[in-house]
């Protein structure tokens, strides 16, 4: 395995890096700027859940197709077209904040929009890293992306929070900006001598089919390791989805205004993006499967000291310690997904994977809006931070297989293509 230093010499590397900084921090920035802008106008956390729900229906109906057209169509052209749609859609919001905005409708069709782009680019963009270097290289490639995915997740929110208080147009221009820098940068990555810029799935006269989109999904439900680690993810940040109520807690709970709500929401990518940098130095080797649940738990305990807090300084440490735990959460889910699965599934095994993440984040957002009116603020939070620990305890019990893997070694692509598997 190389160094942190010898990927980063490889130009394809810095290029996929680069790119995923510039549009991870226009979307961070310009979600700070949605969901801040839709509260200000109602003062009701269910629209933030609503925005949560638009954002997720899209990825929820096009995770078949977008795995797909990963598979089938070369991964750097699609993700470089649907990244033009979130600019697409970040320019409609600026020039709507020109004039006066007093309803959430165009908000939420906004938020559509950037839920059918982003279901569009996961699964081509993530599934380009093990076509751009060695299998030996993966694990420190994907600790490096993960630092950098989070590294924009501090910038964007903390700099959402100052444009947004300079004017909501500003935020959104911005976000559009650093979204269309990013989109030649993805466009120039290169593959691997001898890989094909159509992934091996499909050849060129096949017609598609719906059993052959299908195949991600029939190959996850036939595969627990792979299952467990997707599904976790999604119950466990469903019902933690704490982030989402930011907004709420930095107005109703801590009485702060808009630069310190920008910065509290930046908190996640402080925890994260400090948790990313020791990974990529030190990635997590041994006891993979143990420490993917304990820090699971972690986040279930961070998430309720957030919800239960008034104070601002303990509230941005549970969100960072939180995050943290979610980081490596991520590095060795990211690991063992594409370890597991052949290279010919992985673009449809990721747009699925893509629906567990969308629902664990944007129908996490739906299910805290949701409590939050019924049940409060406090409560919708650490209720759900409560829900995650005894999840961590039930996969430990009901998936042997996750919590029994020591190393990454001991992870391989399931035998047999998911057509077989079907059978």
């Amino acid at each position: 395995m190389s160094s942190a230093v010898g990927v980063l010499r490889q130009s394809s590397v810095r290029r996929y890096l680069g790119s995923t900084a510039l549009a991870a921090t226009g979307i961070t920035l310009l979600i700070t700027a949605l969901f801040k802008q839709v509260y200000d106008i109602t003062g009701d956390p269910f629209d933030i859940g609503m925005l949560g729900l638009a954002q997720f229906v899209p990825g929820l109906l096009l995770a078949i197709p977008s795995g797909y057209v990963a598979d089938r169509f070369d991964r750097r052209r699609v993700a470089g077209g649907f990244l033009a749609g979130r600019l697409v859609c970040a320019v409609a919001l600026m020039v709507h904040s020109f004039g006066p905005v007093t309803g959430r409708t165009w908000l939420i069709v906004a938020a559509v929009g950037i839920g059918i782009a982003d279901a569009l680019i996961s699964p081509s963009r993530r599934s380009i890293i093990p076509l751009m270097v060695s299998a030996d290289d993966l694990p420190r490639v994907i600790a490096l992306w993960t630092a950098t995915f989070t590294g924009s997740a501090i910038v964007g929110p903390a700099l959402g929070g100052v444009l947004y208080s300079i004017g909501d147009e500003v935020a959104y221009g911005a976000a559009a900006a650093l979204t269309a820098a990013s989109i030649p940068l993805m466009l120039s990555v290169r593959y691997l001598p001898g890989v094909s810029t159509v992934a091996q799935a499909t050849s060129a006269d096949e017609r598609p089919s719906i059993r052959r989109a299908l195949e991600g999904l029939v190959f996850i439900r036939r595969t627990p390791v792979v299952l467990a680690a997707i599904s976790l993810d999604l119950f466990a940040v469903l019902f933690g989805g704490a982030v989402a109520l930011i907004p709420v807690v930095a107005s109703e709970r801590l009485g702060v205004g808009d630069v310190a709500y920008g910065w509290l929401r930046a908190a996640p990518g402080v925890g994260a993006a400090a948790m990313a940098i020791v990974l990529s130095l030190r990635p997590v080797q041994r006891r993979v499967g143990p420490t993917l649940l304990g820090v699971v738990a972690v986040f279930g305990l961070g998430t309720i000291v957030f919800g239960v807090t008034t104070n601002y300084a303990v509230a941005f440490a549970a969100l960072v310690v939180l995050s943290a735990a979610d980081m490596i959460s991520m590095f060795i889910r990211g690991a063992i997904i594409p370890l597991a699965t052949p290279p010919e599934q992985l673009g449809r095994v990721t747009a699925v994977e893509g629906v567990f993440i969308g629902a664990s984040n944007e129908l996490g957002a739906f299910e805290s809006g949701v409590a939050a009116r019924w049940f409060g603020v406090p409560w919708a939070i650490a209720g759900g931070g409560i829900a995650t620990l005894a999840i961590a305890g039930l996969f430990a019990v009901a998936f042997p297989s996750l919590r029994k893997i020591d190393t990454f070694d001991e992870v391989t692509p399931a035998v047999g293509d998911a057509s077989q598997l079907s059978r």
